[in-house]
């Protein structure tokens, strides 16, 4: 089985680390190919950021070459375009966003999610109310640090210990890691507060390769019928037209 994760930002050592933590979850025999987009936000924090992530990752899929995959985990947190990638691939895709707080409302009644910067905080409510997952979601809370600071780990884990405090204040009984960036903090940091903490990166995984491993996909019956025939232009034309 070979799943194919994408990143939604064109940071290549974010796709490695991403990759890392999907392969520490993958069971034997599966095998996690990374996905860069050639183009669009080297950090996706806020709407701007992520429309253009969504154009570029459904871009990146749309041009892939790479060996035939049997799934795809759309690694950005509450980003946009899981719906599109669903109409254009004919396999499972599972976004982290979706797969996390699926899996925290299996061990927990209420769950938080502690993410970057408190600007996305608002743009991932919204993603988990249009998944239908966020009637159990307590609060969202941000760190205050941006996708690209998280490479500092000893200042990631302290940030995310302060603000999920305020997430169990609200009466979280499981947190979810709100950054694809995050990906093996989950480990260290529960442990420290106590209660279970969901990775999206590895949640995503699982729950791909079980969709694989039943024989599902998604559903060509209404919502996410193939994209209708029609003539459809990728990015700006190089050349002005009449030249």
């Amino acid at each position: 089985m070979r799943i194919v994760v994408t990143n939604c930002n064109t940071t290549q050592e974010m796709t490695e680390e991403i990759v890392r933590g999907a392969r520490a979850a993958a069971g034997p025999g599966t095998t996690v190919t990374g996905l860069t987009p050639a183009w669009g936000p080297e950090s996706a924090e806020g709407w701007l950021d992520s429309y253009l992530s969504a154009a570029a990752v459904l871009d990146a899929l749309r041009t892939y070459e790479g060996p035939p995959y049997d799934a795809v985990v759309m690694a950005g947190f509450g980003e946009h375009g899981r719906e599109g990638v669903r109409e254009l691939v004919d396999v499972p895709v599972v976004d982290i966003t979706e797969a996390a707080a699926h899996m925290a409302c299996l061990i927990g009644r209420r769950y938080g999610v502690v993410t970057t910067l408190e600007r996305s905080c608002g743009q991932i409510e919204d993603s988990l109310e249009l998944a239908g997952v966020g009637r159990n979601c307590v609060a969202v809370v941000g760190t205050g640090l941006g996708v690209l600071d998280l490479g500092d780990g000893e200042r990631t884990e302290t940030a995310f210990l302060a603000a999920a405090e305020r997430a169990r204040a609200a009466g979280a009984e499981v947190l979810v890691l709100g950054c694809a960036g995050m990906t093996g903090l989950q480990r260290a940091v529960g442990e420290k507060l106590g209660v279970p903490v969901v990775d999206g990166v590895g949640a995503a995984v699982k729950l791909a390769e079980s969709l694989v491993a039943l024989g599902l996909t998604t559903s060509r019956v209404g919502s996410y019928a193939r994209p209708l025939a029609k003539r459809r232009v990728w990015g700006r034309p190089l050349t002005p037209p009449g030249e």
